[in-house]
């Protein structure tokens, strides 16, 4: 064996070099390039902001007020919209739905963290429809506890699960975040990732989500991008008021 460690060493020097890339992979423009070839083509011209909500199919299918998730009435003025990712394979947007309403996402009750012993947000968008769970005059429990993001900001959760088009669904998030915007006068500034909440007492205390926006666990060219479709949609709406969903 001593013999063929030099012949070995540069294999293995080999091996750990790409594991080393393969972790710490950057920036990938031709994962955004197959996001956009499965974009829906876009309208031409200008539209109302009732025509942009129509074109993110939103299902509403709220938590039972008084109820598991919604127990307490917690009033909220949005000033933020985070987005973030399931990271769960194998639910879809109904099954989210329906797990939200029977109370099944628990999370420890505790000082300094989850306030209510539930997980909640608001939306969860996959290719074809945006479900809504809550209204967005009312906090979630889905960013940093007793901070602004759950005191202040609509969450967003984006599907993973096997079949649905990620590209398709990122769009449709681009869309609903640009009609909220309008809808609760958020500035684009504000539109965040999960990341962006530092979330006490856990380690890491900034999560990598939605971690196929991030590079590295952090925001960075992707997210930019993502930011900038959000505001050309926004931009393809005429002055006006939109509605407000709850």
């Amino acid at each position: 064996m001593r013999r063929h460690l030099p012949l070995l060493l540069p294999l293995l020097l080999g091996i750990v070099v790409l594991v080393v890339a393969a972790c710490t992979t950057g920036y990938d423009g031709s994962k955004i390039a197959r996001w956009e070839s499965r974009f829906l083509p876009v309208p031409p011209g200008v539209m109302t902001p009732d025509q942009l909500l129509a074109e993110t199919r939103v299902k509403l299918d709220l938590m039972p007020p008084g109820a598991v998730g919604r127990r307490y009435y917690r009033p909220m003025r949005p000033r933020y919209i985070t987005i973030h990712s399931t990271q769960n394979y194998t639910g879809n947007a109904y099954n989210h739905a329906l797990a939200l309403k029977r109370g099944a996402l628990r999370a420890p009750k505790r000082v300094g963290g989850n306030r209510i012993g539930f997980l909640t947000w608001h939306f969860t968008v996959q290719d074809d429809i945006a479900i809504q769970h809550l209204p967005c005059r009312e906090q979630g429990e889905h960013a940093d506890f007793d901070g602004p993001g759950n005191n202040y900001s609509i969450g967003i959760e984006m599907c993973e699960h096997s079949g649905n088009d990620i590209g398709r669904t990122i769009d449709k998030t681009a869309r609903l975040a640009a009609y909220l915007m309008r809808a609760y006068d958020i500035p684009l500034s504000n539109i965040v990732p999960h990341y962006h909440w530092e979330r006490k007492g856990l380690s890491p205390a900034h999560k990598d989500c939605p971690h196929f926006l991030l590079e590295r666990g952090r925001p960075g060219q992707t997210w930019r991008w993502f930011v900038n479709r959000v505001n050309f949609h926004h931009s393809r709406m005429l002055p006006g008021a939109a509605t407000p969903l709850g």
